[in-house]
């Protein structure tokens, strides 16, 4: 319907919607139902399952858009780009939001540049006032916080994982589906020829409500098996710093911070990270920052709830080995 707040759906390439998305359709049926209107999801994908249309319609959307068709695997933003707004232009949406995910944060840019709007990226609030939308979001490495708002709809903006919340799900609610015809440009470029993703058999940094991060102070690559043994424990995603990723010790998809992943998970633990803005900017809205060094003057300790001075390398096993009393019991 026009005037829906849409919410792009981020997946597994499965078939299956990812946690973050029902975060993102979350909001969009809390702002839909202050403005009168439906949340609506748009699935761009080369695989739909039933299972996952159900999810959909669990999570807040009323209508599910399916953009069903091989060409949109591998993603390719040209060809999921014109997708978008050809179909945004036939509804009119009110608003259309996304994740903070790599796909995601290059499509709406793209889209903001294709329909000639704004885009408030990294988003950690949104609220209706009056007949506008007001969106907070931080700026200056996350030293300050901006309200935009914008001047035409569709208001457009990405949302940063595990800050906004999911509504409880709504068992048997089926949403209805649409297939619309829309216009598939050719692919103008090939970037993957083969897709390798080494599973670690841990959450994903933006899907994990637990994280433990390694900096520098590992010392090494090898080093961070500490922390997956940690983070199998108690079922955490394990991250890095851009020091240790700039050093070769994890791959870049592990890197947290203002050039990386930003999260926002319920429990945050730093290892042997000293807290360059950079890397505050990714995490510091944790709920709770618990962080290790043995730098008493490390930043990273002035926005941590808790802190502990001592080697890394002795605090991890002790953690470890007390986590798994507790669960034992």
């Amino acid at each position: 319907m026009a005037g829906a707040f849409w919410g792009i759906v981020e997946d597994d390439r499965q078939g299956n919607p990812k946690k973050v998305t029902a975060e993102v359709l979350g909001e969009a049926s809390r702002l839909a139902a202050k403005a009168g209107s439906q949340a609506e999801a748009i699935w761009i994908t080369d695989k739909a399952s039933e299972s996952g249309i159900r999810l959909l319609g669990e999570w807040g959307a009323r209508r599910v858009w399916l953009l069903e068709n091989a060409a949109f695997a591998p993603y390719r933003g040209e060809v999921w780009t014109p997708v978008v707004t050809e179909l945004a232009g036939t509804e009119s949406p009110k608003a259309i939001l996304g994740a903070v995910t790599t796909r995601q944060r290059e499509l709406m840019a793209r889209l903001s540049a294709r329909l000639g709007l704004g885009l408030s990226a990294d988003t950690t609030a949104l609220a209706l006032d009056g007949e506008q939308l007001v969106a907070t979001r931080p700026i200056y490495a996350g030293k300050l916080l901006a309200k935009v708002t914008w001047a035409k709809t569709p208001w457009l903006a990405t949302l940063r994982p595990n800050v906004f919340r999911a509504e409880e799900p709504q068992p048997g609610v089926a949403p209805s589906v649409e297939r619309p015809a829309v216009s598939l440009p050719a692919a103008r470029m090939t970037l993957v020829e083969r897709r390798e993703e080494a599973s670690t058999g841990l959450p994903e940094l933006a899907e994990a409500e637990i994280i433990v991060s390694g900096g520098r102070g590992m010392k090494g690559p090898e080093n961070f098996v500490i922390l997956e043994e940690l983070a199998r424990v108690i079922g955490a995603a394990v991250g890095a710093s851009r020091a240790a990723v700039d050093a070769g010790w994890r791959p870049h998809r592990f890197q947290v911070g203002q050039t990386g992943r930003t999260v926002s998970p319920k429990l945050y633990l730093a290892f042997g990270i000293s807290g360059a803005i950079q890397h505050l900017a990714g995490m510091r809205t944790s709920k709770v920052i618990c962080a290790v060094n043995k730098d008493p003057e490390a930043p990273i300790f002035k926005i941590a709830d808790y802190g502990i001075v001592a080697d890394l390398f002795e605090v991890a096993p002790l953690l470890t080995q007390e986590f798994k009393k507790l669960l034992e019991k």
